[in-house]
């Protein structure tokens, strides 16, 4: 007998159905099946065998064997990450199963990546978490190769392109590499090292014995959408179900991945070497009429060198500055960029507080909204350099075949090292630092990181125009020494109660009013802010008790995003 879950009007269901006699013996748990369901024929996941005796009615035989699936630590790992992120199992076992059917495995392939002769940072092979911080330009194939050396190990990174990249390289030297979802069916197999990105976290990996997740801090190892789960705790519960070491690497930790293990770092003159030059333009004393265009950024894009320039206008909020002194309107609780609201005051998005619209610097009642976005700076930059420039968005297809481009952070993303840029230009970097989100010196200072991997060993540099050159995150990155940011930004959450120090969820939707209102107690609700709810708990397994405890009302839609990315 086997036990099936399936999707019935939106839901996980599981059903019994009857093993054939022809498929006794050979299907196991994970297996994709079809079954008949209410005249339907529908795919499932067999998820338990069972001896099929002592039974009153007969059962439905499984109608077909599609190929194979998870294993057995997969489902159950799924059933974890439903209740983890208030999702269906149905999304994580799709996660972990091939993108198309697999009905025979290949021959495995577990050479292991050759011994290199120089390793990036001395970790402990014993189980459980540790967070290694190597800088920028460092290279981690010598550390993806060492740990491959205890046995099969799963690699996740946040892109395909970079997977294939570190795939490349392990195979040059010896490994048996499945790059996935490509190459599922080698993973499943056997393989020494199974790499990939997000996805890669429910990859198969037979006899696993550690887990890599490379650029921890990337906000892309977390799904935008709902339900919004994260590679990196998968990762962690993964391994810490199998017994083996899990390895978070970062070249800026943010408190989140410093909550899960202990921190080991290399010295701090090589630390240092792995961090491009910042140069940072104080744009405070500059004439209101240059715009974004301060003469160093003129005289830079005018060099003839290949330049990226980075403005994150997209989806963020507006600045405000005062029309007198320049100086930027931020909230005087949490130093984040404040809003103005249709009364005429000033709010902030982060932590709620409000103030009337005076500058705090001068005094001045007068406020002018600084929004240039990239098309605008596009055509900007092409007077001001004599050149054509490219426009990069997240929507943009191939990159523009230009030495001069301008684009949101999808630029940076884009790029890789051979493109050979000489500089990477951020023309207001303010919108970074006093984003209204919890988070935002944290992504801050991973743009910095980016981009130090474009120049760095190049002789470039990394311009960066600011009204706040003291910043943590400036500092940080000049001096090549992320733990600046980290102690300052934990301070903060901890006073905002904010994650690590506590779980929080944000739930909208059309039905949102009556979901929060059945929330048991334990668990604080915000709100509504826009018709959205924070919902924060002491600790994560507090909050999914709550939410698991809520049963989604019949009439509306609710959408129950736990710790999204971007708050």
């Amino acid at each position: 007998m086997a036990r099936v879950v399936t999707d019935v009007a939106g839901m996980d269901k599981e059903f019994d159905y009857r093993v054939p006699d022809r498929l006794d013996g050979t299907v196991e748990v994970g297996n994709l099946v079809r079954v008949d369901l209410h005249g339907r024929r529908v795919g499932g996941w067999i998820t338990a065998l069972f001896p099929a005796s002592g039974l009153e009615m007969p059962l439905l035989p499984l109608a077909k064997v599609r190929g194979w699936g998870p294993g057995a630590d997969l489902i159950d790992l799924a059933g974890w990450a439903a209740w983890r992120w208030a999702g269906r199992r149905r999304t994580f076992l799709t996660a972990a199963s091939p993108t198309q059917a697999v009905t025979a495995l290949p021959r495995e392939a577990r050479a292991t990546p050759a011994r290199p002769h120089r390793q990036t940072a001395a970790f402990s092979e014993e189980p459980g978490v540790q967070v290694i911080r190597l800088p920028p330009a460092a290279d981690p194939t010598s550390l993806v190769a060492a740990t491959a050396q205890q046995g099969p190990t799963l690699v996740v990174v946040p892109t395909a392109a970079r997977a294939a990249v570190l795939a490349g390289r392990l195979r040059r030297a010896g490994g048996g590499v499945a790059l996935v979802p490509q190459e599922w069916a080698q993973a499943r197999s056997g393989a020494a090292v199974v790499i990939g990105p997000r996805g890669a976290a429910w990859a198969p990996c037979p006899d696993l014995a550690a887990i890599v997740v490379l650029d921890a801090h990337d906000e892309r190892l977390t799904q935008d959408g709902v339900p919004t789960w994260g590679a990196i705790p998968v990762a962690v519960e993964r391994a810490r179900r199998a017994g083996v070491a899990c390895l978070l690497v970062s070249s800026c930790p943010t408190p989140e991945l410093l909550a899960f293990g202990p921190l080991v770092t290399i010295g701090r003159s090589e630390e240092r070497s792995g961090w491009g030059t910042v140069e940072v333009v104080d744009r405070r004393a500059d004439d209101p009429r240059l715009g974004l265009y301060s003469d160093r950024l003129v005289g830079l894009v005018r060099s003839g060198g290949r330049v990226a320039c980075v403005l994150n206008r997209t989806g963020r909020v507006r600045l405000l500055a005062c029309a007198a002194c320049g100086d930027l309107a931020r909230c005087e609780a949490c130093g984040a960029a404040v809003r103005q609201r249709e009364d005429g005051s000033l709010s902030c998005p982060r932590c709620g507080h409000t103030r009337p619209a005076v500058c705090m610097a001068c005094g001045s009642t007068r406020l002018k909204a600084l929004r240039v976005g990239i098309s605008r700076a596009r055509d900007d930059l092409e007077r001001l350099s004599g050149r054509p420039v490219g426009e990069v968005a997240s929507t943009t297809g191939e990159l523009p075949p230009h030495d001069l481009l301008v684009g949101t952070e999808a630029l940076l993303h884009r790029l890789d090292p051979g493109w050979g840029a000489a500089a990477v230009a951020f023309l207001d970097f303010d919108q970074e630092l006093l984003a209204g989100r919890v988070r935002a010196a944290s992504e801050a200072l991973a743009l910095l990181a980016h981009a130090s991997r474009l120049v760095r060993g190049r002789g470039g540099r990394i311009l960066v125009q600011t009204r706040i050159p003291d910043h943590a995150v400036i500092q940080a990155a000049r001096l090549g020494d992320p733990s600046v940011v980290a102690e300052a930004d934990q301070e903060l959450r901890q006073v905002l109660g904010f994650p690590p120090f506590a779980a929080i969820a944000v739930v909208h939707g059309e039905a949102a009013a009556d979901y929060v209102a059945q929330l048991p107690a334990g668990v604080q609700v915000l709100g509504p802010d826009r018709d959205r709810w924070l919902v924060k708990a002491p600790d994560q397994a507090a909050l999914s008790e709550a939410l698991a405890a809520v049963e989604r009302p019949p009439g509306g839609r609710v959408r129950v995003a736990v710790d999204p990315a971007r708050i």
